[in-house]
């Protein structure tokens, strides 16, 4: 269910599996309920993932920390990075996606060509065997469903990820890969690379993974 990371005084980050809820669930516990019950604390949640997205999760200790968090995130001084694998390719290798979110059919969204409160979202890409696509992603808002809307968007929506059409697989391929912030003082980075699923474990994609290196130190395109 989840692997912990990071047990700090003030916060606690954990490695989600993909298909955990994040809330409990018809008698299931989530997995912030089980961590607390795991570990007989009190945790406030500062962002969350989908059930099908697997990766590192944030959870503050404290009422205080849970409030500097908030505003860490409001003001994006926490930077999240996310990796998705596609079949195709994609209208452009590298760039943004920016739009207005609205409700769709099925519980789904749809990228809006309006902007006055978008999804921004950074990515690059990469070329796989098999025509697949690994995709390093960088949101700058915390949208519902934003990225695999954003991967929709540019008619490559991620493998296994049936909702927004992306083609059948063992997974879906999302995963919450790097988070980096300054808390009290002190830099913190915390890499999780992606243990479940075939072509997350593929040689190719951890070929292309030691390629890009630490996120944070590649030039990301300039937003037009």
């Amino acid at each position: 269910m989840y692997r912990v990371v990071a047990n700090e005084t003030a916060f606690l980050v954990v490695s989600k599996s993909m298909g955990v809820h994040f809330h409990s669930q018809s008698g299931s516990a989530g997995i912030m309920a089980q961590l607390e019950l795991d570990l007989n604390i009190k945790l406030y949640s500062v962002h969350r993932l989908d059930s099908p997205t697997s990766g590192l999760l944030l959870f503050a200790k404290t009422a205080k920390a849970a409030a500097e968090f908030t505003q860490l995130l409001s003001t994006h001084q926490v930077q999240k990075y996310y990796l998705a694998i596609a079949q195709g390719k994609p209208k452009k290798k590298q760039g943004w996606v920016i739009g207005d979110m609205g409700k769709a059919r099925r519980s789904m969204y749809k990228l809006l060509r309006t902007r006055l409160n978008p999804a921004i979202t950074q990515f690059f890409s990469y070329a796989l065997d098999n025509g697949l696509r690994l995709y390093l992603l960088k949101p700058h808002s915390g949208k519902t469903h934003q990225l695999r809307v954003a991967l929709s968007s540019l008619s490559v929506p991620i493998l296994g990820d049936g909702l927004y059409g992306g083609d059948t697989g063992d997974r879906t391929y999302l995963h919450a890969y790097c988070l980096s912030f300054t808390y009290s003082g002190h830099d913190y980075f915390f890499k999780d690379d992606p243990i479940q699923g075939h072509y997350f474990t593929s040689f190719s994609t951890q070929s292309a993974l030691q390629h890009i290196g630490n996120p944070a130190s590649l030039a990301w395109p300039m937003r037009k």
